[in-house]
C-alpha cells in the first residue's frame, strides 16, 4: 500500500492517548501533522517526540476546542502553516460518567461541547480544503455509542450523536469525494483510563492489575485496548488503498460489543 508522504493531517486531542498514537502513526507513514490540545507544554513534548522518531514535521496549536473561537483558530493555523489539509482526525473529547440523577446540565453540555460540537465545527471549517485534496475524515467515537449504560449516559449519547453525524457527513462526502468513517474504541489503556482504574481498584481494595483483569474477564475479551490498536486502523482508513471503505463505524474493542451493528 502507498504511504502518506506529502499529506497533511490535523489531529485533535493529539498530545496524549489515542490522538497522540494516531499522530505518531500518521507521521510514521510520511504525513506531516498539526496536533491540537489545550496545553502548550504537552503539545510541545509530543511534537518533539514524534518528530524525533519519524522525521515528520509536527506543528502544534493550543486552544479550547469547546468554543467556536478555538476551532477557528485551529483552522487558521492549519491553512497558514500548511496551505491545505488532507486528513482530519477528530479525537478530542472525554465525557464524565456517573449516576444520571447526579449529573447536571453542565456535565452534558461539556460532554457535547468538545467531542461532538468540535467535530461538527472542524468538519465544516475544513471541508473546503478536504474537498480540494479529496481528503479523509476519521472521527473517534466510543463503544458506548452501541452499548448504552445507565451510569455513563453522557458518553453514550455523545458517541451515538457523533456516529449519526459521521454517517450523514459521509453522504455529503460521496458527492464531494471526501472519505468519512468512524472508529469506536472500547476500553483503551490511556493515561486517563489508568488513573480511573487505579482509583476504582483502590476503592475495591485490590491492585490495579487485579481490577483490570476483572474488567477483561467481565467483558469476555483477551485484553484491554491500546492507543496503537486504534491508531493502526485510523492510518489504514487514510491510505489510498482503503478508499472504498466509506461511511462505516468500526469497533476496536476486542469483541466486547455483542450486537451485530
Amino acid at each position: 500500500m502507498a504511504g502518506l508522504e506529502g499529506r497533511v493531517a490535523v489531529v485533535t486531542g493529539g498530545s496524549k492517548g489515542i490522538g497522540k498514537a494516531i499522530a505518531g502513526a500518521l507521521a510514521a507513514q510520511g504525513a506531516d501533522c498539526l496536533i491540537a490540545a489545550r496545553t502548550d507544554a504537552d503539545l510541545a513534548a509530543t511534537a518533539r517526540s514524534i518528530s524525533d522518531e519519524t522525521g515528520a514535521r509536527i506543528e502544534t496549536c493550543a486552544g479550547d476546542l469547546r468554543t467556536m473561537e478555538g476551532c477557528e483558530s485551529l483552522h487558521r493555523r492549519a491553512i497558514d502553516v500548511f496551505g491545505g489539509v488532507d486528513i482530519l482526525i477528530n479525537s478530542a473529547g472525554a465525557t464524565k460518567g456517573g449516576p444520571f440523577l447526579e449529573q447536571d446540565d453542565a456535565a452534558w453540555q461539556d460532554g457535547f461541547a468538545l467531542k461532538f460540537h468540535a467535530a461538527v465545527r472542524l468538519s465544516r471549517l475544513f471541508w473546503p480544503a478536504l474537498v480540494e485534496s479529496h481528503g479523509t475524515v476519521v472521527n473517534i467515537g466510543g463503544g458506548l455509542a452501541r452499548t448504552p449504560a445507565a451510569d455513563i449516559m453522557v458518553g453514550g449519547a455523545v458517541n451515538a450523536a457523533l456516529a449519526n453525524f459521521s454517517k450523514a457527513l459521509a453522504g455529503l462526502g460521496l458527492r464531494d469525494d471526501v472519505n468519512v468513517n468512524t472508529i469506536h474504541p472500547g476500553q483503551t489503556v490511556t493515561e486517563r483510563l489508568t488513573t480511573i482504574l487505579a482509583a476504582r481498584a483502590d476503592a475495591a481494595g485490590v491492585t490495579p492489575e487485579v481490577f483490570q483483569q476483572s474488567l477483561v474477564e467481565k467483558q469476555g475479551i483477551r485484553r484491554l485496548g491500546t492507543p496503537e490498536d486504534v491508531a493502526h486502523l485510523a492510518v489504514f482508513l487514510c491510505l489510498p488503498d482503503s478508499r472504498h471503505i466509506h461511511g462505516v463505524s468500526i469497533s476496536v474493542d476486542g469483541g466486547a460489543t455483542a450486537g451485530l451493528f
